[in-house]
């Protein structure tokens, strides 16, 4: 009797592993298919909110703020060549020629971060977009691993000047301010269309850490950053 009732116990935990392994494979697949649907649908329609837009809003509200998103879509073409050309130049320099990841930029982070100096990404503006549109905000592997996988699949399924446009227009760039339009009529009382290059570098000069800096009162370090950037700016080609 005792034989049996072991046959028995170990048949149930075999069906149930089985059970389990067959549905982790059949959400994975869905997983899959709807995440390349979500990013299909995004390379043509823009992306109405990211989950950083409703978790600051949030924020405000429980510190006694009114609910404010900011935020106002210009395409691509609608966009300063100016900034466009500041924002590879200060984010990511090698955008046009590689394919989501800077394999130099990471290694680079890795050892400042290991050797103890101010922690710094390594993140592309593919990956910084990816994170942006899809995912929820926090650091953790599980996360990572998601802004690995919406960065593959951005730069195969969207152009370059797709990924640029986007990033450009749903970037923090402030207390509840979203995207280039926002800041730069914020900040320079014009469109986005008309920037120069002292105002379209020092825009990103902040893109960093939007809520610690400001274009209304750089700081010296910003004014720094913001004339290295207009020096790269000159080597920098626009995506086709």
């Amino acid at each position: 009797m005792a034989r049996k009732k072991s046959k028995s116990t170990g048949k149930g935990s075999r069906s149930l592993f089985i059970s389990i392994l067959t549905y982790l494979k059949r959400a994975s697949l869905w997983f899959l298919a709807l995440s390349m649907l979500w990013v299909l649908i995004y390379r043509f329609i823009n992306p109405p909110f990211t989950s950083l837009m409703i978790q600051r809003g949030i924020e405000r509200k429980f510190d006694g703020k009114s609910w404010k998103v900011d935020k106002t879509w210009r395409d691509y073409d609608e966009l300063s060549t100016n900034l466009k050309k500041a924002a590879i130049a200060g984010e990511d320099a090698g955008f046009v020629h590689h394919w989501g990841f800077d394999a130099d930029a990471i290694q680079k982070a890795y050892l400042k971060n290991r050797a103890g100096k101010p922690i710094r990404g390594g993140s592309t503006i593919s990956q910084q977009t990816a994170k942006n549109v899809f995912l929820w905000g926090g650091r953790s592997w599980l996360r990572k691993g998601f802004e690995v996988w919406f960065t593959v699949l951005i730069e195969v399924f969207w152009s370059k000047q797709r990924i640029l446009e986007v990033y450009l227009n749903v970037i923090e760039m402030g207390d509840g301010i979203y995207g280039a339009e926002a800041a730069t009529q914020e900040y320079y009382s014009k469109s986005a269309e008309s920037m120069s290059k002292r105002q379209a570098a020092l825009l990103v000069a902040v893109f960093p850490n939007p809520r610690k800096w400001t274009p209304a009162h750089p700081t010296n370090y910003i004014y720094y950053k913001r004339g290295v950037i207009m020096r790269n700016m000159r080597y920098i080609r626009l995506p086709d």
